[in-house]
Order: structure tokens, then C-alpha cells, then sequence
């Protein structure tokens, strides 16, 4: 797609000093209703297994954010996403509150430290890293599909020394680049001894929190492109929603063929990008 000079962005609204950078020549308003769409596919995609802002960010840096910006900006379709999903783990009762609040608390404050460590970073060495990243929880994912569900394994508590450690790099990792991390949850909830339904659910919160934390942050920074974002929320909502009554009706076998099948996909997409 043609590119058309520079757009600037002023230091009254962005952390930056002001910054240039490239943009392709599309109408605002196509580019809400492509992230709507986006949105909505990554929204269910991320409740039934993960890895749906590999997808957006990307698309936020193709419309001509910078990396920084675009990390701030999918978190909050991420946020609206995960409120949505929370709401329909709890209707169909699959949701273990008291485990997940628990071991949500690691989390955030491996988050505290991801999420400053982003702001830190400058654009393009987040480029790399993020590049990076998707190849590696990619391959790990895809690894960790072939092992045997843990059904039959008596669940660890929260309050385990794994699950604690398993948590609080989630918060660091999801602070700092979000995509994927619901892979890294999933992980850590099966090798606790959960089916992929209830991992879901604990997933959805845990993220949740995280990412509510890290957008507090992005935004006080100025990191978050609020029209873009809404428009992300809207259609994340909605594939969450969709994603749910999947993951609710046909169950952990199911769900892991789905898991299996989004991990392989992602490494061919990113073998050939």
C-alpha cells in the first residue's frame, strides 16, 4: 500500500518529544472498522487459546504507530476482552475465583516491573524483542501442546511455590508485550493441574488485572490512542463473548485441537513474515 509523507505526533500529547513516522494513506474511519473486525477475531481467539495480539500489533504498526504506542493502544480491546470473557466464565460457572484472584497477585506485581520496563525500551529494540518473542512463546506453546492433559493431577493451590513463580513471570512478560501471554497462563494453569475450560476462566482474570495495571501506566505516559483502542474494545468484546460459549460447550478436548492449531498457524505466519 502506497505510503504518504510523514505524520508527526506533539510531545503535549505523547510521551515522546515529538515524533514522525510513516503511515499509509487510509481513510480514520477504514481503519476503525478494520481494528473493529481485527478485534473481534483476536478477541475470541484469545479466550479460546491465545496469542490474538500477535495479530493486532502488527496491524497498529502497518496504520503507522509506533511500537510503543501500539503496545499501549491493543491493551485496552485486550482489557474489554478479558471483562467480557470474566462475565461468561461466571454465567456458565466455570470460574474458580478464589484460586484465581490468588494467584493473580504475583502477577501484578511481575507486571509493575514488564510495564516499565516497555517505556523504557526505545521503539525499534521493542520491534526486535517483540519479533522475538512471538517466535519463542510460538515454539514453546506448540511444545507444550504435546504433552499429556493433566486432568487426572490433583490441583496445586495458588499459594504453591510453581504457580507463584508461573504467575509472576506472566505479569513481567504480559507488562511488557502482552501478545502470547495467554499461551504462557494456559501453560502454567494445565502443569497446575487444570482443564483448559477452567485455565480459560483464570486466564481471563489474570490478564485482566495485568493488563488494567499496564494501561494505567501507557496511559499516564500518553501511550494509548484512545479512538483506536475503542475500536479495538468493541470488536474484542464481541469475539469474546463468541469465544466463551465456545470454550464452554465443547470442552478441554476440544479446546486443546484449537490450541494446537492456533500455535502451529502462528509459527507458519511467522516463519514466512
Amino acid at each position: 500500500m502506497p505510503r504518504v509523507g510523514l505524520t508527526c505526533v506533539d510531545s503535549t500529547h505523547f510521551a515522546d518529544a515529538r515524533e514522525c513516522y510513516d503511515r499509509p494513506h487510509v481513510p480514520f474511519w477504514v481503519e476503525l472498522i478494520v481494528l473493529a473486525v481485527a478485534g473481534s477475531v483476536a478477541g475470541a481467539l484469545n479466550v479460546i487459546a491465545g496469542g490474538g495480539s500477535f495479530l493486532i500489533l502488527p496491524l497498529l504498526i502497518f496504520f503507522g504507530l509506533p511500537a510503543s504506542l501500539a503496545n499501549g493502544t491493543n491493551r485496552v480491546g485486550v482489557l474489554s476482552q478479558n471483562l467480557a470473557g470474566i462475565l461468561g466464565f461466571h454465567r456458565h460457572g466455570a470460574f474458580d475465583w478464589s484460586w484465581a484472584l490468588k494467584a493473580s497477585i504475583p502477577a501484578l506485581a511481575g507486571s509493575a516491573i514488564g510495564v516499565w520496563a516497555a517505556l523504557a525500551v526505545p521503539d525499534f529494540a521493542f520491534r526486535r524483542i517483540l519479533s522475538v518473542a512471538m517466535v519463542a512463546v510460538t515454539v514453546w506453546s506448540l511444545m507444550s501442546q504435546g504433552r499429556k492433559p493433566v486432568a487426572t493431577q490433583e490441583l496445586k493451590p495458588p499459594t504453591h511455590w510453581f504457580v507463584i513463580l508461573g504467575f509472576f513471570v506472566v505479569g513481567l512478560y504480559g507488562g511488557f508485550i502482552q501478545a502470547g501471554v495467554g499461551f504462557l497462563v494456559l501453560a502454567i494453569t494445565t502443569a497446575a493441574g487444570m482443564d483448559l475450560v477452567r485455565g480459560n476462566a483464570v486466564k481471563m482474570l489474570s490478564v485482566m488485572l495485568l493488563t488494567l495495571l499496564s494501561l494505567v501506566v501507557f496511559a499516564g505516559a500518553g501511550q494509548v490512542d484512545w479512538p483506536r483502542g475503542l475500536a479495538l474494545a468493541v470488536g474484542n468484546w464481541g469475539g469474546a463473548v463468541i469465544g466463551v460459549r465456545m470454550a464452554v460447550l465443547k470442552g478441554h478436548a476440544w479446546l486443546q485441537q484449537v490450541v494446537t492449531i492456533t500455535v502451529i498457524l502462528f509459527a507458519i505466519l511467522l516463519w514466512f513474515s
